[in-house]
């Protein structure tokens, strides 16, 4: 009999802890921290030695306000002390990883809000404003794809391999799709040539010009949204019906190497149109 480690009255172990009786019964309920032993006959409850780290445990989290629930998951059926210092260790690292992804969503945001205010901005500029004008025939050398619109980089290239001391203008894309779609656009990565001359995988034609609606996006792709917004209601003010393809002109963007300063691109949007 010795050899068997104490139990605690409720009041012992309230003293051992620095937890309340009223505590100590509400955790009791909750299924957080049960007794060691209940007296069926007079209904005290009872603490063995190794409730005091779960006990501990309990506190520390509740000033730290983790809901009841979540405490519940932390400990478990735990009951040895080596057992909750485990514990304790794993969700110290469980809320490290956790605020490394605050903290980076974090800064997400906030280069999210200065981007959009720039943008803004920028917009608000009287020098970026629709305009109606007159394109004319050029003679083009493109590569039809269908993917993600990022993949036109390897069009360009293609047609600057084959084709550079050919090339006399700035890069375009010609969009087929009336909407937007993330992973099976249909476009068509194009450069204007000053003359002819065949190359394999590369469509050599004269692409038709006409009147069009035309707008210079300043800012990253991402934002070309507010170009197309603004474009789109002249072009309904207007009474115009849209000819496809639509065109983008990338009048200044990244470099082959360097991908520069993206509130610097200059994105030219072409919307070909007809009276109704």
């Amino acid at each position: 009999m010795g050899s068997l480690r104490p139990l605690y009255s409720i009041g012992e172990f309230s003293k051992v802890t620095g937890m309340t009786v009223k505590a100590l019964r509400f955790y009791h309920v909750q299924g957080l921290l049960k007794p060691s032993f209940v007296d069926e006959q007079t209904g005290y409850r009872y603490y063995g030695p190794g409730k005091i780290e779960v006990a501990r445990v309990i506190s520390h989290l509740r000033q730290l306000e983790f809901p009841l629930n979540d405490i519940g998951e932390i400990i478990g059926h735990v009951t040895d002390a080596a057992e909750i210092l485990d514990v304790m260790e794993r969700q110290k690292a469980t809320l490290e990883e956790r605020m490394r992804r605050y903290r980076k969503a974090i800064g997400s945001i906030q280069q999210f809000i200065s981007t959009e205010r720039q943008a803004q901005v920028t917009m608000t500029q009287s020098t970026f404003n629709v305009e109606e004008k007159v394109l004319e025939p050029m003679l083009i050398g493109g590569i039809r794809m269908k993917g993600q619109y990022s993949d036109c980089a390897q069009g360009f290239a293609m047609i600057g391999r084959k084709l550079g001391r050919h090339v006399c203008g700035k890069a375009f894309l010609l969009h087929y799709d009336r909407e937007y779609k993330e992973d099976d656009a249909d476009f068509e990565a194009c450069m204007p040539l000053r003359q002819r001359r065949e190359a394999e995988g590369v469509s050599i034609r004269e692409l038709p010009g006409g009147r069009c609606v035309s707008l210079i996006h300043p800012g990253p792709y991402e934002q070309l949204g507010r170009s197309y917004a603004r474009i789109l209601d002249h072009i309904k003010r207007k009474g115009y019906t849209i000819v496809m393809p639509t065109r983008e002109v990338y009048v200044k963007g990244p470099g082959m190497i360097f991908r520069g300063n993206p509130m610097k691109y200059l994105t030219e949007i072409q919307m070909l149109i007809e009276e109704k």
